[in-house]
């Protein structure tokens, strides 16, 4: 293995990753997977990864992962199918309860970088073309409201409650609200929500945003339940 060859191999990820527009905060194919699309050997890959994580471009949690963009101020705490059981409505409970109160920390701690990094995400919602676009700009979208409170256990909870929303069972559920949602439905009415939340944020509004979230969330909440889904 030469260092012509690591490098080579660290341009071919750094080009795959740009391609597939992943996003901060999302996770990396496992290591296998990504030694197999690039046509190395996972030693090689190992020496590249170590080199975007000491650039502060991928950081890794053991046991969980590698993650794209720098290293959060607090760590997620590891996914366990512990609510398997609940239904997507009793999802949209939990975030409800959870995510205007962590809005409303944002909107006390925001930084400018803070407001711009959130600021970008609303404005790539509104450009967004395919489901699994608007679905990754959303999830980075609240999580990096999280990451402004830098508080590990908001973070921990947040980074849970997204871990429940990719197991297969919500997937179907989600399925079945995105239909009569579509993509123009975030582009146009979640990203004017999303800019509404940003909105309080940038002027310290806690209250605001925190009923900027609430808002946003029921809006989720009532199409779900207009597509049927049980409680």
């Amino acid at each position: 293995m030469t260092t012509r060859r690591v490098q080579q191999v660290l341009a071919d990820l750094q080009a795959m990753l740009a391609a597939q527009r992943i996003l901060p905060g999302d996770r990396l194919p496992c290591e296998r997977d990504l030694a197999r699309r690039l046509g190395c050997s996972r030693e090689t890959l190992r020496k590249a990864l170590a080199e975007l994580e000491q650039a502060g471009e991928i950081w890794r949690h053991v046991g969980q992962g590698t993650f794209y963009g720098p290293r959060p101020r607090g760590h997620p705490i590891r996914e366990r199918i512990l609510v398997q059981g609940a239904s997507p409505l009793q999802l949209m409970q939990a975030r409800l309860t959870i995510e205007p109160s962590v809005a409303a920390e944002a909107a006390q701690l925001a930084s400018r970088a803070d407001v711009a990094y959130l600021t970008d995400l609303v404005r790539r919602g509104t450009g967004a073309t395919t489901r699994t676009e608007c679905e990754e700009i959303d999830a980075a979208f609240h999580r990096g409201i999280a990451e402004v409170t830098g508080n590990p256990i908001l973070l921990g909870l947040l980074d849970y409650l997204a871990g429940v929303r990719r197991h297969a069972a919500w997937q179907r559920e989600w399925e079945r609200t995105y239909r009569r949602l579509g993509v123009t439905a975030f582009t146009e009415g979640h990203s004017q929500q999303h800019h509404a939340i940003v909105d309080a944020i940038t002027r310290h509004a806690a209250t605001e945003a925190a009923e900027a979230m609430r808002g946003h969330l029921m809006t989720i909440d009532d199409a779900m339940r207009a597509a049927g889904l049980p409680a």
